[in-house]
């Protein structure tokens, strides 16, 4: 399976958690976000960053998760309707937490809060089989600059 990770070009010469906190980690509580496509990537960014953030210099990654490693699944109905919510986040970090800690899988699947129907999958760096997943193309990524004008 391809997944794809859009970062800042400074930060992609490696698959690598930054431990800030977002939708599905607390802070200090390390995991690598990719989605399932592209556009899902873009706008996966689109939504956390400004227009003048969106003309820095990123690149996309194109990564591959051998179908050999296993992949737990968080799935809309293990979630509250108000999942999405801000004030919600932290059944979400609570997730994504619990995950980290039992280090039972190296990939979680879980649902874009952005696009409904559409699915993220989070990589966790500190279980044995991260080592099977590698980056198989890194390359220079544009924002197209009509996105938040």
């Amino acid at each position: 399976m391809l997944v794809y990770r859009i970062l800042l070009t400074k930060y992609s010469d490696k698959l690598a958690a930054s431990g800030r906190a977002a939708r599905w980690n607390p802070n200090d509580v390390g995991m690598i976000y990719t989605a399932s496509s592209r556009s899902l990537a873009c706008l996966e960014n689109v939504v956390h960053r400004s227009q003048a953030e969106l003309t820095l210099i990123f690149n996309i990654m194109t990564i591959d998760c051998p179908n050999s490693v296993e992949i737990k699944k968080i799935s809309l109905d293990d979630l509250p309707h108000d999942w999405t919510d801000y004030d919600q986040m932290y059944l979400t970090q609570g997730i994504g937490a619990r995950w980290i800690r039992e280090n039972s899988s190296a990939i979680l699947e879980v649902p874009s809060s952005v696009v409904d129907g559409e699915i993220n999958y989070l990589l966790n760096p500190a279980h044995a089989d991260f080592k099977l997943i590698n980056i198989v193309k890194n390359e220079l990524f544009v924002f197209d600059k009509r996105i938040k004008r």
